[in-house]
């Protein structure tokens, strides 16, 4: 339930070393380093301060201590626990723990949050995967993990001929939904993109078996490749003795294994470090083994190096610790996996459509080592617009360390997999991701149902432009073109800034649900943070956003005070129209009190996929969603319409759960459980009294302690 509880401004909890105190009760914080609005002054890197391995867990012990206190804070219920993963420190002394949730002692999908703190430990925001406490009505399943496993076989749509036992099945809280349920998480393994022994994760409600959600367990480049890429490099190894091993002690002491064609259900099976007695490694061909660990050590010492040197970040989980690598898996494997459960990386051989060659190219190792900082950072999961986010985020810093790596056999470009030997001779395409004839350059209210590795384009485009720009351009001996979805031409604020904006927006702000619309806020959080809130960087961020059809430009600040764009002609007199009426641009126009506008599964939408969900809870609770400066038209009998759809467990005509229709917080309308509907059903509510004024438009519902009521709003217009 996405409920958000206040909270109490001004509460201390006196604990030692972080003591949490509140300040504020916004959901996305404003660090110190952004207090100045006008600020020009940048941050180095994504603004966050180098940590030991030793000052990183020390930090996230606190934060652990702390955690009775901050989940009290934030409202969270009596059997709920925060469990800290992580803790960035800004340059001015400023946090962001981020958080695991347990209910009951069960995992939370969905339940993850970071928050935020001024160095002197006050909270002055927080983002929450699910907002509010979190309540089931029991734990005890109905189903039995055999029953879910059974159901999660049926489901599966990843993997072919789908097997999975009971012990594949464990029993958790799904959250990611409006309405927190009791679920099973099985793992499933058949016939998949990653071979015969592919996994999808299939989550199941624990009572009825529906489907709730499925992904994909191993997160790649699919694609065939062309082997040794690197040409002559120089790589770090470990003498032992008498001889050498690919053992890179200088990167957290990173191995380079052989699996010896291990297949992919068990890729160490056979496996065996890399070791001979010369220190010259490969021949630049396939013909030697070693010549694709040398790609993959380089590539992965590249990637280390880069989040380093760019970000202060230590390796995958930002401990110093290097995660294996193992190259030949399997036979025939078109394929690259970085996989968290055993925080390793896999790269196949080819095929014969590529002259088995192995899949090690520099941007492919940063793609999937990247995969690894995602499951570090926001753990965004890898289904819905939160899978394209993931993989745009591996695209996006795989191509970033292409560029770092500055190697003249394989030159920075924005071109994904380029060295895989592809017929079309890329993967995927950032400055024109639809080129490939899959993938989205624009996003639409279907993106969240696309494969991730296509939804993910819109992020890459994002990427690209806020990068570069439009218009043509060579870069990395390539062609590139800035095309826009809305048109719009704009330059870019250059590919090491807007690396950092997304790294400080996927590790300080977005949770593992985040959509395309919360990246946009996380980004334009992230670039106020570090170059200010009326920065040209934040400004040009919007537009690219904009430009890849996710919400609207911000007014440009000129110098440095906003001022307003050029007056549209077709705009009314006194207002705008009501935008976004049918809510298929997400959030776009419209302010919510918590997570309203969604395109759940779970409740219908009147048209599209989107809609806003309000109440549901069966407690007190209030929400609201709005929209300002509506112009109403000036002449005729103006009016609003709009689709409502009513579910309660009410009984009678007593009106417990209502919403209400407010125009400038005068109620026109109310609503209650009382009006319950099968279906949707249009309203109508007249407006002559507003006739040419430019107005507030709100939905306000009000639930009691008893008994939900969930009203479904839907095709908003006013005319």
């Amino acid at each position: 339930m996405y409920r958000k509880n206040a909270l109490a401004a001004g509460v201390a909890a006196a604990l030692a070393l972080g003591s949490v105190t509140l300040v504020t009760t916004q959901s996305t914080a404003v660090p110190q380093s952004a207090a100045a609005a006008g600020a020009s002054a940048a941050q180095p890197g994504a603004g966050f301060r180098a940590m030991t391995a030793d000052t990183r867990s020390e930090a996230i012990r606190t934060a652990g201590r702390n955690a009775a206190a901050t989940a009290r804070e934030l409202g969270l219920g009596p059997d709920e626990r925060l469990v800290a993963k992580d803790v960035l420190i800004d340059a001015d002394g400023s946090r962001h723990v981020r958080y695991d949730r347990t209910y009951d002692g069960l995992a939370v999908i969905g339940g993850d949050l970071v928050v935020h703190l001024t160095g002197d430990g006050r909270i002055t925001g927080s983002d929450l995967a699910h907002q509010g406490a979190i309540r089931v009505t029991r734990t005890t399943p109905k189903l039995t993990a055999a029953d879910a496993s059974a159901k999660a076989v049926k489901h599966a749509k990843h993997v072919k001929k789908a097997k999975a036992g009971s012990k594949d099945s464990t029993l958790v809280v799904y959250a990611a939904g409006k309405i927190p349920v009791l679920a099973y998480r099985s793992t499933v393994t058949g016939a998949g993109e990653t071979g015969p022994a592919s996994r999808e994760a299939v989550i199941v409600d624990a009572d009825s078996g529906a489907l709730l959600d499925q992904y994909e367990l191993h997160q790649s480049v699919t694609g065939t490749g062309n082997g040794v890429t690197v040409g002559q490099v120089s790589i770090e190894t470990t003498q032992t003795g008498s001889g050498y091993t690919l053992t890179d002690a200088a990167h957290g002491g990173t191995i380079v294994y052989d699996s010896y064609n291990s297949p992919q259900s068990n890729p160490r099976q056979n496996a065996r470090a890399f070791t001979k007695t010369s220190n010259s490694w490969g021949n630049g061909t396939a013909s030697s083994r070693e010549s694709a660990a040398v790609d993959a050590s380089y590539g992965l010492a590249k990637t280390w190096d880069y989040y380093k040197s760019s970000f202060n970040r230590s390796g995958i989980r930002n401990d110093g610790r290097g995660a294996p690598a193992y190259v030949h898996v399997d036979t025939n494997l078109v394929n690259a996996f970085y996989d968290d459960n055993c925080f390793c990386m896999y790269f196949g051989d080819g095929s014969s459509q590529n002259g088995n060659t192995p899949v090690t190219a520099v941007d492919v190792a940063g793609h999937e080592m990247s995969h690894g900082v995602t499951a570090a950072t926001a753990n965004l999961t890898y289904s819905g617009e939160s899978g394209g986010l993931n993989e745009a985020t591996s695209d996006i810093f795989g191509t970033m360390v292409e560029f770092y790596a500055d190697n003249t056999a394989d030159p920075g470009d924005y071109y994904i997999g380029e060295k895989l030997n592809m017929s079309s001779g890329y993967l995927r395409r950032m400055d024109n991701p639809s080129a490939d004839g899959k993938s989205l350059s624009c996003w639409n209210s279907g993106a969240g149902s696309a494969d991730v590795h296509y939804s993910s384009g819109i992020a890459n485009h994002f990427f690209y432009l806020a990068s570069e720009g439009t218009g043509a351009k060579t870069i990395g001996g390539r062609s590139h073109n800035g095309t826009t979805c809305n048109n719009d031409t704009f330059a870019g604020i250059g590919k090491d800034k807007a690396a950092a904006v997304w790294y400080r927006a996927l590790s300080a702000y977005m949770t593992s649900s985040t959509n395309y619309a919360g990246a946009r806020t996380a980004t334009l959080q992230a670039a106020a943070d570090l170059y200010g809130t009326n920065s040209q960087e934040r400004y040009l961020v919007s537009k690219a956003w904009a430009a890849v059809s996710v919400g609207t430009a911000l007014p440009d600040p000129g110098n440095g005070t906003p001022t307003p764009g050029p007056t549209d002609p077709t705009d009314p007199p006194g207002g705008n129209a009501l935008t976004n009426g049918s809510f298929e641009q997400g959030t776009s126009g419209w302010t919510q009190s918590d997570n309203i506008i969604t395109n759940s599964s779970l409740q219908p939408a009147r048209d599209g996929s989107w809609y806003a969900w309000m109440m549901g809870y069966g407690a007190d609770a209030v929400e609201s969603v709005s929209q300002s400066n509506i112009a109403v038209p000036a002449t005729g009998a103006p009016k609003l319409t709009f689709s409502l759809k009513v579910s309660t467990q009410e009984s009678g005509y007593v009106a417990y759960d209502t919403l209400k229709v407010k125009i400038n917080g005068t109620t026109l309308a109310t609503y209650s459980n009382a009006n319950a509907s099968s279906g949707y059903v249009q309203k109508t509510v007249d407006l002559s009294a507003y006739k040419g004024q430019a107005v507030k438009l709100e939905f306000a519902g009000t639930e009691d302690t008893y008994l939900p009521t969930v009203f479904l709003v839907d095709q908003i217009a006013i005319g």
